[in-house]
């Protein structure tokens, strides 16, 4: 197992821990090697391979027919699927077009019309996060109803049931997972199903119900009634693990903020996030999702720069004294189980903000 990196800052060195011009500069430094630039060629081979990819497997499966063998076509849809929503992430982030507009209906297409996701839903909702990742009461992606990834959540238990269950949430964890892709295609629907402001509500409501609707119809008629449940039932169930085990590495475990703590957008970013290394392998594997600090720092940056951009921000992160986080993909993994049963079992302090704890020590000291 590989044990956690973290770049620190010096003892005795003095530090501008709020220094304004700290992410302007090293905004300088990313923007003059190359890295923000577009990535057309790279792109559009993913946008043409995508639908391609989707359509051979949409007629493999209906030369394979009606026999249990297609529980290996779900499994590969579930890949599918997931490479596609990754690619919906770097379109709603900007990394793909110059243009907003283009950047939208790319989301619009992969998301809603090939995958089933409500973009709307995704993109309001991960916009928090970005904003303030980790943060009590400003990030939603650390207010889950079923795990307690806050000493603050895991207070909220309703019953003795619920209370065995947090005590025990971190062997649950990963199995919960399974039921991730109902849940992200459940919170879609409710989305645009709901009274509000959302963008292009009837080309989401359009796209879902041609992709939700024509897939069910395809796999009914194509499948006897069983085997239909049980080829959904892995497929969505893969289709969520997969998910949901690219997303867990990247800040759960890593410390929490308070809700009346104001961190600069350096160190808000980068203190929050956890990179996992590997091969380029990994990095296809996790949409470049393993890369999250430098996606924090720069949301628009093309995938395959992300890569290249990691070295520079992390020297950059250690001559400052800003703590970069990053480890092997199995040992974040034991990271995170280790924290959330940490969490449920009542511990407040599982994991103190760094930064906090030493602007707590300076007030002291003074």
């Amino acid at each position: 197992m590989s044990t956690v990196r973290s770049t620190t800052p010096g003892r005795g060195r003095p530090q501008n821990r709020q220094s304004p011009s700290e992410f302007t500069e090293l905004a300088q430094i990313i923007r003059g090697s190359g890295l923000l630039r577009r990535r057309y060629g790279y792109y559009w081979t993913k946008l043409i391979a995508a639908p391609l990819v989707l359509a051979g497997c949409i007629v493999g499966f209906v030369i394979i027919g009606d026999t249990w063998w297609q529980l290996f076509t779900a499994a590969v849809l579930a890949i599918v699927f997931t490479q596609i929503a990754f690619l919906g992430h770097d379109a709603a982030h900007r990394q793909i077009f110059v243009s907003g507009r283009w950047n939208d209906w790319i989301s619009l297409i992969l998301g809603d019309l090939l995958v089933g996701m409500s973009y709307g839903w995704w993109q309001h909702k991960h916009t928090r996060h970005h904003a303030n990742p980790n943060k009590l009461g400003s990030d939603p992606d650390i207010e889950l109803p079923v795990i307690a990834v806050t000493p603050e959540s895991a207070l909220i238990q309703r019953n003795r049931v619920s209370a065995w269950l947090r005590a025990h949430q971190g062997l649950f964890f990963f199995p919960i997972l399974l039921f991730e892709g109902v849940s992200l295609h459940a919170s879609g629907i409710r989305r645009v199903a709901t009274p509000g402001h959302l963008d292009r509500r009837w080309v989401e409501i359009g796209f879902m119900a041609v992709r939700i609707g024509g897939f069910l119809t395809l796999v009914f008629l194509v499948l006897s009634p069983g085997i239909a449940f049980v080829f959904l039932a892995v497929q969505l169930g893969l289709f969520g693990f997969y998910m949901g085990i690219s997303f867990a590495p990247n800040h759960k475990g890593m410390p929490v903020v308070p809700r009346d703590v104001t961190l600069d957008f350096l160190r808000r970013q980068v203190a929050m996030s956890r990179n996992i290394q590997g091969s380029r392998f990994l990095d296809a594997a996790m949409g470049g999702l393993n890369y999250q600090i430098e996606h924090h720092l720069f949301p628009s940056m093309p995938r395959p720069h992300l890569r290249r951009a990691a070295p520079l921000i992390a020297a950059y992160c250690r001559e400052h004294g800003v703590p970069y986080t990053q480890t092997r993909l199995f040992a974040s993994y034991v990271i995170v189980t280790r924290y959330i049963n940490r969490v449920g079992l009542g511990e407040r302090d599982v994991f103190s903000c760094p930064l906090v704890d030493q602007r707590s020590h300076l007030t002291a000291a003074v």
